[in-house]
């Protein structure tokens, strides 16, 4: 057990009430499981505040309370009043678990797409490189060959200290972590030691949380800003805001691009579906990944390698060596020739990169099918911009369920609906059930054909009315392929 007075350290404190030498065995904001000899956090949700919960906690036996403002308590309770609770948590999470992020190397990856693919790629290429690695992501948490399922792209601060901790003990030297900018937001990387940020891009998303795409900048900014001089900070310069990312850091400011001066720099001499033949750094190499967006995330991963220290040839052998990661670009052909496409592309700028790509390979004389659906319960904004975009790019577009979570899914369709005009309304059918879209594209589809079926990308499920049911966009296309060509 820990002193409590030794996991307060560098947490601003408003007051204290009671001793600060209580022994603490766990942290919690969970009501439900605390008890003797764990600190209670109570942390204001969006529909819970947990200080509501601060009796219930005492008269299970909890003696230590992390609050934002007085409350009555028992005199043998320690009351710790701060000004943001979750700024506090993240702090003694760390501390509890002995400052985990400050023993290994820790790289955090922000944007709005391209996080998952940059800091798996990174996960991939130095374990090939020989280290211990760990990753933090949306699909999948790693220490080394364990996968831990993930249930939030950044983990809350409890359970991200004790992964890291965890790392730490199993000998791991390398981490990547996607940093969301929820997580940022709502402190939850607060007081970890990062060796160097990647910064993707910035388009519109979670502007349901956000309310403006300038928050939603000066959050993402803030990971940056808060990077200590040692660390290193790769931004994309081909991002407009590339640079208004890194413009406050103290870290080293180092950038990438393809198209625009950069430090570093690479050119795309062949794109096909087997494929990418690039030019990094004055270096040939080729890469079973596919898509200008790709190339940038390639770059961006061998830039924060060479970065680190690692040699320019051992990087780009690594490099050479990896795969796409799951439900991203990820594609099927069948027995006839049609060719299938899985991706997560769930943001109008992620989905015309997807289009742009297939766009860049085809022949022209197949059709383009996209089967597209907008998550219920999200940024309402983009769901016209996702059916425009669909329409502009593709030949055939099926709109469709996603993720329709507590929102009516035809009252979604409805909404994506208005970004189709006059001259694309022919070409586009509204199809509720995912399975029946995704059928629907397959039957009509001829050898030569590619169907693109955007938005879940890696999920195996479907969020409805509060359950998820088993789904999995490229098991199910699969499946109708096979059942098309009995």
């Amino acid at each position: 057990m820990k002193q409590l007075k030794d996991i307060l350290y560098g947490v601003h404190l408003t007051s204290v009430k009671g001793g600060t030498t209580k022994e603490v065995k766990s942290l919690s904001f969970d009501s439900r499981v605390c008890g003797k000899n764990d600190m209670f956090f109570a942390i204001k949700g969006t529909r819970v505040d947990g200080h509501d919960f601060i009796p219930q906690v005492i008269e299970q036996g909890c003696e230590v309370i992390v609050a934002e403002h007085e409350v009555e308590t028992p005199e043998n309770v320690s009351l710790i009043v701060v000004s943001d609770s979750h700024e506090a948590l993240a702090f003694v999470a760390h501390n509890f678990y002995d400052e985990p992020s400050s023993k290994l190397k820790l790289i955090g990856v922000t944007g709005t797409n391209g996080k998952t693919t940059i800091s798996t790629m990174l996960f991939n290429l130095f374990s090939k490189l020989g280290y211990q690695c760990g990753l933090l992501s949306t699909v999948v948490n790693k220490i080394n060959d364990r996968d831990i399922p993930s249930t939030h792209t950044t983990p809350d601060p409890i359970q991200l200290n004790a992964l890291l901790a965890e790392m730490v003990e199993e000998g791991v030297s390398h981490c990547f972590m996607e940093v969301s900018s929820h997580a940022i937001h709502q402190k939850r990387i607060a007081g970890l030691k990062f060796g160097g940020g990647i910064f993707s891009n910035i388009t519109h998303d979670h502007l349901d949380y956000h309310k403006t795409f300038k928050e939603y900048l000066n959050v993402k900014k803030s990971f940056f800003d808060g990077l200590p001089s040692t660390a290193f900070a790769l931004t994309n310069a081909d991002d407009k805001n590339g640079m208004v990312m890194v413009q406050n850091t103290k870290a080293k400011i180092r950038t990438y691009a393809v198209k625009n001066v950069a430090d570093y720099k690479v050119k795309i001499l062949e794109n096909q579906f087997s494929g990418m033949l690039l030019n990094i750094d004055g270096v040939e190499v080729w890469t079973k990944l596919i898509g200008n967006f790709n190339a940038s995330n390639l770059l961006a991963v061998y830039a924060t390698a060479r970065e680190i220290g690692e040699e320019q040839e051992e990087i780009l052998t690594a490099i050479s060596e990896l795969e796409s990661v799951a439900g991203r670009f990820q594609y099927f052909r069948s027995d006839s020739g049609i060719t299938a496409i899985v991706d997560y592309a769930h943001t109008p700028d992620a989905l015309e990169n997807v289009l742009k790509t297939i766009g860049d390979i085809r022949t022209k004389n197949e059709t383009v099918f996209v089967v597209v659906g907008c998550g219920g319960d999200r940024d309402k904004a983009k769901r016209p911009l996702m059916a425009e975009i669909s329409c502009n790019m593709g030949d055939k577009v099926i709109l469709t369920s996603d993720n329709p979570r507590s929102e009516d899914p035809e009252a979604i369709i409805e909404e994506m609906m208005k970004g189709v005009d006059g001259t694309n309304f022919k070409k586009t059918l509204s199809i509720t059930d995912r399975a029946a879209a995704i059928k629907t594209a397959v039957s009509m589809a001829e050898p030569g054909d590619i169907i693109l079926i955007a938005g879940k990308g890696h999920e195996t499920y479907q969020e409805i009315k509060g359950v998820k049911h088993d789904f999995d966009d490229m098991k199910t296309v699969k499946e109708l392929f096979k059942k098309l060509e009995k």
